[in-house]
C-alpha cells in the first residue's frame, strides 16, 4: 500500500542527528507521527538528540531503516551518496518506503539506489539555518520549503512539509543544483559579510558589535528581499490538494 493511501501517520526514523535532523524529526513527531529511531555517532549528535528527541531510541542505520516507513536522512552533502548506495548494496531498502533527504543541492536522483528498490524518493529542503535547538521548532511555521519529487508523489512530500508547519514550493529535478547554489550564496555570503563588518568595527573599539550592526543588517536584507518578493508562486506551491489539504500560502493550519 502506498504512504498515501495509509491512515496518514508514519514510522519515521532519522539518520543524523545534527541541527537539521534532530529539528525535522521533533517536528514530524510533533505531527503525530511514530519516531522509530535515530542514528546519533559524534557524542553532541546524541546528546542533542537526548535532549530534542527524548524516549527515542539511538540504534544503528540498517535497523533504521528496517523499522521505518519514512526514512530521513538528514546527513553532509559529502555523504549523502555513498550512504544511499550502501543501503542499497546491503540490500536494506524497501518497496513502498518513502525516503527523503534535506540537502539544498540534490534532487532525487542521489536516491536512485533506494528508488531501484522500490523505495519512493523525496527531496525536501527548508530554506533557513538552523540551530539544532527547540528555537528552531517556533522558527519552521512560515518557512519556505523545496521540495522535489517525481509527479505522482509531490503531494506526499508537500504534505510532509505542511505537518511541519512549512510553505512548500517546487523545484524542479533540473534546477536542484542552481537552487543549491543560491542558497549555499545567500548564507555564506551573508555570515562572510557580517563577519568582516563586525571585526572592522571590533578594530576600532566599537563594543558588541554584532548588536550595533543587527539592525542595520536585518533591514537591508529585508528591504533586498522585498524588492525581489514580487508575483504569485509558481502553479502548485503552497497547496496540496492531492493529498487531502487545500491551503492557500501564508494560510493557516
Amino acid at each position: 500500500m502506498m504512504p498515501a493511501e495509509r491512515a496518514g501517520r508514519l514510522g519515521v526514523g532519522t539518520i543524523g542527528a545534527g541541527r537539521v535532523g534532530a529539528v525535522l524529526a521533533a517536528a514530524l513527531g510533533g505531527a503525530g507521527h511514530a519516531l522509530t529511531g535515530v542514528a546519533a555517532v559524534s557524542e553532541s549528535s546524541r546528546e542533542r538528540a537526548s535532549v530534542m528527541l527524548p524516549g527515542v531510541p539511538v540504534l544503528a542505520v540498517p535497523e533504521i531503516v528496517e523499522r521505518s516507513e519514512l526514512v530521513l536522512l538528514a546527513v553532509p552533502d559529502a555523504e549523502l551518496e555513498q550512504l544511499v548506495a550502501g543501503l542499497a548494496d546491503a540490500g536494506v531498502w524497501q518497496p513502498g518506503q518513502l525516503v527523503l533527504h534535506t540537502s539544498a543541492k540534490f534532487g532525487t536522483g542521489v536516491l536512485d539506489p533506494a528508488r531501484r528498490s522500490g523505495a519512493i524518493p523525496l527531496a525536501v529542503h527548508p530554506a533557513m539555518t538552523f540551530t539544532g535547538t527547540s528555537l528552531d521548532l517556533a522558527r519552521l511555521p512560515g518557512t519556505w520549503f523545496a521540495v522535489t519529487a517525481p509527479a505522482p508523489v509531490l503531494p506526499i512530500g508537500q504534505a510532509l512539509v505542511v505537518e511541519m508547519g512549512g510553505e512548500p514550493f517546487i523545484v524542479a529535478e533540473g534546477d536542484r543544483a542552481a537552487y543549491g547554489e543560491a542558497v549555499d550564496t545567500v548564507v555564506s555570503f551573508s555570515s562572510a559579510i557580517v563577519d568582516q563588518a563586525s571585526a572592522q568595527l571590533d578594530g576600532i573599539g566599537v563594543p558588541r558589535p554584532g548588536a550595533v550592526l543587527a539592525s542595520l543588517a536585518r533591514s537591508a536584507v529585508e528591504n533586498a528581499l522585498a524588492r525581489h518578493d514580487t508575483g504569485p508562486m509558481p502553479d502548485g506551491a503552497g497547496t496540496i490538494d492531492e493529498a487531502g489539504f487545500d491551503r492557500p500560502l501564508g494560510g493557516g493550519a
